[in-house]
């Protein structure tokens, strides 16, 4: 069995209410275990609670009810969550907001430094976070003259400098490009490949959760489906239900499927695709009689 790398047990939160209104719980009840190196992508409409989640585990906030426990320390014990924050790294959708030097490489220096690494190793670890997000020739640059996905790699190789077991992705592609945004997953499956790390990744894309070993749906403030990909985003009607899409071409399949094509709801990439469609007409010779694919193709 594989170590668990984070445990949430019966997990509630809620932020301060206004005056003369009751708090609205955000997280109500949250059972969750996540295996070290694994690769989790966590979906949810907004308000759903994942963004509060990934607060959660690395103590910036702490449970008003239940508990988180970090590589087997609960984030509630004040004299540990030092020791978390090395775990556990976070970067999130805006990298402005946790860039906070003039220059790349004292930029990336500033949490070691700040972890109390001694200097030659702080120049070692800088180098090689840089060079792992492909940023290293831009060491002596002025981040705010890059640009926005640049200054997200630089984001996480400031995390990385870390050398975190875990780092926790809030929606690190919001605000990027598709360029920039195939970047950021380079650099997550690297983590996974070069260094074994477990990676939660919350975000809006559906491309990017297809990717992850396992998927996890909340909605308010409590889990609504967990398993793989193909498992997961099969159940089209189920999510769209919760406000959610799926892949291109998961969504291709199930339209498909409602013209009276029997094919499977299995793809979750371009490739997968075609392969299902291939063997479908391979086996059928054709499209089903009477489909409005066949009708709308006669122009009719």
């Amino acid at each position: 069995m594989s170590d668990i790398a984070i445990k949430i047990d019966g997990l509630t939160y809620f932020y301060p209410a206004d005056e003369g209104t009751a708090p609205v719980d955000v997280l109500r009840g949250l059972t969750l275990e996540l295996e070290s190196g694994s690769f989790t992508a966590v979906l949810g409409h907004n308000g759903s609670g994942k963004s509060t989640l990934a607060r959660h585990l690395n103590a910036l906030l702490l449970p008003k009810g239940g508990s988180v426990y970090v590589f087997g320390m609960d984030t509630r014990m004040e004299e540990l969550v030092l020791e978390i924050r090395r775990r556990v790294g976070m970067v999130f959708q805006n990298p402005d907001n946790q860039i906070v030097s003039n220059v790349v490489e004292e930029d990336v220096a500033f949490a070691p430094e700040n972890l109390g690494v001694p200097s030659p190793e702080i120049r070692e670890r800088v180098d090689e976070a840089l060079k792992m997000v492909g940023m290293y020739e831009f060491r002596n640059h002025a981040p705010h003259l890059l640009s926005g996905g640049q200054r997200q790699r630089i984001a996480i190789a400031g995390v990385l400098a870390m050398r975190p077991k875990c780092v926790v992705f809030d929606e690190p592609t919001a605000m990027l490009d598709p360029r920039g945004r195939e970047e950021v997953m380079g650099i997550i499956y690297k983590l996974r490949r070069e260094y074994g790390s477990t990676v939660i990744l919350i975000t809006h894309h559906m491309e990017e959760a297809a990717r992850a070993d396992r998927v996890i749906v909340m909605d308010s403030g409590l889990v609504a489906m967990d398993g793989s990909p193909r498992e997961v985003f099969s159940n089209v009607e189920e999510l769209s239900a919760l406000g959610l899409d799926v892949p291109e071409e998961t969504r291709l399949l199930y339209e498909l499927r409602r013209e009276g094509l029997n094919v499977p709801l299995c793809a979750l990439d371009a490739r997968e695709c075609a392969g299902a469609l291939a063997k479908y007409f391979k086996k059928t010779g054709d499209i089903p009689s009477g489909s409005r694919t066949e009708r709308n193709a006669d122009g009719k």
